[in-house]
């Protein structure tokens, strides 16, 4: 079994279980990390700059936008940065630790505290916050003048971007199990699409209504824990079909126009994924790295160079994909057969989240609060 706690991923309880009862904060030791592999391509990258937000120890994602890059610290911190040069154009300090973020449509922007409330900001300054009624562990989705929060009880809530008055929830039951990660919640054209358990489900953004559901991924096993799933953050769209990862079950692609599986394959990782236009990306919880045709799921290559080396989603970067691990290493891998291009160092921390593409620049997040910025040659 491997460890999860790389990316802030634990068992939260709900109803009637309790934590003692199940266990929910142990797990195994990992095995040995593999040996770092020598370095085969000619990618060529160097660090362009560097900055500090603060200790990062709850689901905190940057986020891109034509302003900058956004990025916080579980302590309260949030900034707003210029990609190009790594310098603040905003920074701001909340009152209360923050448990998730960053969305935001560039105007705009959000984060969750552990007091249950969606904080909005603007320009640097509180716009307005709203208390909501469960945890959330999964960033809002600023998009159309609303901001929508997903909550650890499967509700999605839509408020007012300007106010925060509360427009519309919508709440589908499930397992008394919820993941302490980040869930899916994502824009697709006039359709919010959001993870449901093991369901991905398409939502009117103007009421709540539900046009279709589907199911990407089955319990299974013998206890609560071993039968909990979940579709995580990081979903990959080509068009009108989107590649989706269902916690330690699958990986899917579904037509969201009409809800239909297009394909469904068995994975055993709890990360998010990432694709071009023929091959899908994603790292199993063993920090195996495989890439599958688009068109049909089947396998194109796998690369376990990197085993057990807590590995992040993955970005694809150019002609590259890259992922980052538990030491601060950011890995570089051919897309088009998994070869190592190049490897690179940040401050010897684990990177947070998915690596970002902001303009030319790339963009990592370390545990210890260490924002870099990457620029090719």
């Amino acid at each position: 079994m491997t460890d999860l706690k790389r990316a802030g991923t634990r068992w939260t309880c709900w109803g009637i279980l309790s934590l003692a009862l199940l266990g929910c904060s142990s797990s195994p030791e990992r095995p040995k990390p593999a040996a770092l592999p020598q370095v085969s391509g000619p990618l060529t990258i160097q660090k362009a700059w560097s900055a500090q937000i603060g200790p990062v120890t709850t689901p905190l994602f940057a986020s891109v936008h034509s302003a900058g890059v956004a990025v916080a610290s579980t302590q309260g911190q949030v900034a707003l940065i210029d990609a190009a040069t790594g310098q603040d154009i905003w920074r701001l300090k909340l009152d209360s630790p923050i448990q998730a973020g960053v969305g935001g449509d560039g105007q705009r922007f959000a984060v969750i505290t552990r007091h249950n409330e969606v904080v909005a900001i603007e320009s640097g300054k509180v716009l307005w916050r709203y208390r909501l009624a469960a945890m959330s562990y999964t960033a809002p989705l600023v998009a159309g003048g609303r901001v929508f929060v997903l909550t650890a009880d499967r509700a999605v809530t839509a408020l007012d971007g300007a106010t925060g008055q509360k427009l519309w929830v919508q709440q589908r039951t499930g397992d008394p199990l919820v993941l302490q990660q980040a869930g899916l919640l994502m824009p697709f054209g006039d359709t919010l699409l959001a993870g449901w358990g093991g369901r991905l489900a398409a939502l009117n953004p103007n009421t709540g209504a539900v046009r279709w559901e589907t199911l990407v991924g089955s319990s299974r096993g013998t206890n609560e824990v071993e039968r909990l799933v979940d579709l995580v953050s990081g979903a990959s769209r080509l068009g009108n079909v989107v590649c989706v990862r269902a916690f330690q079950s699958s990986v899917a692609c579904v037509d969201a126009l009409r809800g239909g599986t297009v394909w469904t394959r068995p994975a055993q990782g709890h990360e998010g994924l990432e694709g071009d236009d023929t091959l899908l990306f994603g790292v199993e919880s063993d920090s195996k790295v495989q890439a599958w045709q688009r068109q049909n799921g089947d396998l194109a290559w796998s690369q376990d160079a990197l085993r057990f080396r807590g590995l992040s989603a993955p970005l694809v970067f150019g002609n590259a994909v890259v992922m980052g691990d538990d030491n601060g290493w950011l890995h570089f891998f051919s897309r088009q057969d998994g070869q190592t291009l190049q490897r690179l160092s940040t401050d010897g921390s684990a990177i947070t989240g998915r690596p970002v593409r902001a303009g030319q620049n790339l963009v990592v997040v370390t545990r210890t609060g260490g924002v870099f910025g990457f620029r090719p040659e």
